[in-house]
């Protein structure tokens, strides 16, 4: 049987058609981020509000804001933490584009969240993100007692872009052997810049992210067209996906980004890794950050927060 397109899916869709809205691509990237923070403040629902915030900036070669999330339930001692990589297309997004994401996630896995603000595209090109994700994480993981946080239970993860920069971040972190990460959290990620896969056809025009938003933002971070053979900007092409952490990967049925997220939860377990994979079949990308619009977003929450609450304690 065909798979349909949630009904929530759908009417949303069809309201930002009728909006007259222009797609962001024809926008000014300026412009852009605004609509995306704006449109992420409309479609956050209702997300916890008793989570203890703190702003920081974490002191790598680039200085970096970033956001700690705390559940009050948390005990005193150190605790488990995530790591998370903000989507956008590496070109769009902020820490206030998914606070309500990281609040979920703080609130549900009972894990101290780290949202880190990483440098976009086009002003600064790849591998600015990689860098800055990289560095957040050894700063972070060097600093991990004073910030209350287990150094053996750190996660890396994030959406889209984010998604991207995590598993990248693995994949530097099992080479370069500076930290050990715990797991990873990699939701509808993008792997593969040359866009090779079926999916990239058959979801790439009507349902949202489309592939000519797609090649906007890839234009945009790039800096050349070898860019996208480098395993940093295409963590699919990376030589060995062995010896990674293990990880949750999750994908819509209708997003252009699925064949690349299911062929990096095939690689990884080819590889040995141990992986969890869900499709959330009548979904579209970016479906996670819209827990006003989809209730499908909460029982995705509600999925990434348990496997991490499982990891913890294991």
């Amino acid at each position: 049987m065909a798979i349909k397109l949630d009904l929530q899916v759908a009417e949303l869709l069809q309201k930002i058609e009728e909006s007259g809205i222009p797609p962001m691509h024809d926008m000014g990237y300026v412009q852009a981020r605004n609509f995306y923070n704006s449109s992420s403040e409309t479609g956050a629902g209702e997300p916890p509000q008793d989570v203890d915030i703190e702003n920081i900036i974490l002191e790598t070669s680039f200085p970096l804001p970033a956001r700690i999330y705390r559940s009050p339930e948390l005990r005193k001692d150190p605790q488990p933490a995530l790591i998370y990589f903000h989507g956008g297309g590496w070109c769009i997004g902020n820490i206030d584009s998914h606070d309500h994401v990281c609040r979920w996630l703080a609130k549900k896995s009972e894990a101290i969240v780290i949202s880190v603000d990483y440098r976009l595209a086009p002003e600064h090109k790849f591998p600015a993100a990689v860098d800055d994700a990289y560095q957040a994480t050894c700063w972070i993981f060097e600093h991990a007692i004073e910030l209350g946080l287990d150094p053996a239970r750190i996660a890396v993860g994030g959406d889209s872009a984010g998604g991207n920069l995590s598993a990248v971040v693995c994949l530097l972190a099992r080479d370069e052997g500076k930290v050990k990460i715990h797991s990873q959290l990699l939701i509808y990620p993008a792997t593969d810049m040359l866009m090779r896969f079926p999916s990239h056809v058959s979801n790439g025009d009507d349902y949202r992210l489309t592939r000519t938003l797609i090649n906007w933002f890839v234009c945009g971070y790039l800096r050349n067209g070898e860019d996208m053979n480098d395993m940093r900007a295409s963590p699919l092409m990376a030589e060995s996906h062995a010896n990674l952490p293990p990880a949750l990967i999750l994908t819509a049925g209708f997003d252009p980004l699925i064949d690349e997220g299911k062929a990096y939860a095939d690689k990884l377990e080819e590889e040995g890794g141990e992986v969890e994979y869900l499709c959330y079949e009548g979904m579209i990308h970016g479906f996670i950050a819209m827990p006003g619009f989809i209730n499908t977003a909460l029982t995705a929450l509600d999925d990434s927060a348990t496997y991490l609450k499982k990891r913890f304690s294991s």
